[in-house]
């Protein structure tokens, strides 16, 4: 039976877990990231690919730094055949990545060489891609840069977010990966190296990035958005106090010539902003500081009554 190391931290490396198993692959180990506070109240939270591995009663190794961890001699120790990650947030040591029989693979939701890094399904939204994917590759010590075994795309859609990109991509990690493991263990693959001329980055969203932009076309701050849904959540600042935009909506068939940012229509049900080419985004969900999502409507019957048409958001 393949002995397998699996190496993951977020939700979306649960189904990978749990599909190795359920095929009979044999998981000596899993490590994952230490547990962390989470929340306001900063309760200390296990990831999940920590929970999942103890509901299937597998070991669990949470070193703080693998290169310079005490469990890492444990993990080589295990003597695996292969070692699988998926989205597990660390730099694996050249010593671990050649300790087993068929190296290191990493399931990786972007098309490689496109958006290299820790935040590839986030940028292919903010950016309006039509399609993203799954990446089998072989892992070097260069940050996603191993030669590819295989890929398959998948159509992002306007109502697409983070979240349920996350969901989709994870099934489809996990379907390739099974598909491809017979072929990769009986020595019938043939890698293919990336392109580096087509190499692009998709490093962690900085605090900055979250802002929005209102020089922006509504269409871009709609992608912005749900790039960010459910987290980090873009945010734009109104007379200093921060609302966090959940839902918007680009307004189809209108144009104004407000400046950006500009506060043009407001109801009961509606609350519409100047963006950049003249066109106007209507914002559906709103949270200001300190409270819960609100609809535009139960935002404009409470907190939002003082907002007036004119008034800038930043």
């Amino acid at each position: 039976m393949t002995k397998i190391i699996f190496m993951g931290t977020p939700a979306f490396s649960v189904p990978i877990l749990e599909g190795l198993v359920s095929e009979g692959y044999d998981v000596v180990g899993v490590v994952t990231q230490p547990d962390r506070p989470v929340g306001r109240k900063r309760v200390l939270t296990p990831p999940p690919v920590k929970q999942a591995a103890l509901d299937l009663k597998l070991p669990v190794y949470q070193p703080e730094k693998i290169s310079q961890s005490t469990e890492l001699e444990e993990i080589i120790a295990l003597n695996p055949d292969l070692i699988v990650t998926a989205a597990f947030g660390q730099f694996l040591p050249e010593r671990l990545l050649k300790a087993p029989k068929f190296g290191a693979i990493n399931v990786h939701a972007s098309l490689l060489p496109k958006y290299r890094g820790g935040a590839p399904v986030h940028y292919s939204i903010i950016n309006g891609d039509k399609e993203t994917g799954v990446t089998i590759m072989e892992m070097i010590k260069k940050m996603d840069a191993g030669d590819i075994l295989a890929q398959e795309a998948i159509p992002i859609l306007d109502t697409d977010d983070v979240g349920t990109m996350f969901e989709k991509l994870s099934l489809l990690g996990k379907e390739l990966l099974l598909k491809i493991l017979p072929d990769l263990l009986a020595n019938k693959m043939i890698p293919t190296p990336q392109d580096e001329a087509l190499v692009s980055f998709s490093p962690n969203i900085s605090r900055e990035e979250e802002r929005i932009n209102w020089n922006k076309t509504a269409q871009e701050i709609d992608c912005q958005v749900r790039g960010m849904r459910p987290w980090p959540v873009a945010y734009a600042m109104y007379q200093d106090k921060r609302w966090k935009l959940w839902d918007v909506q680009p307004v189809q068939d209108k144009t104004t010539d407000k400046s950006p940012g500009t506060i043009i229509f407001k109801d009961k049900h509606s609350l519409q902003i100047a963006c950049g080419k003249e066109s106007i985004l209507q914002l559906n969900t709103i949270q200001p500081a300190g409270k819960g999502q609100l609809s535009v409507t139960d935002f404009l019957n409470g907190i939002g009554k003082t907002v007036e048409v004119g008034d800038v958001l930043e």
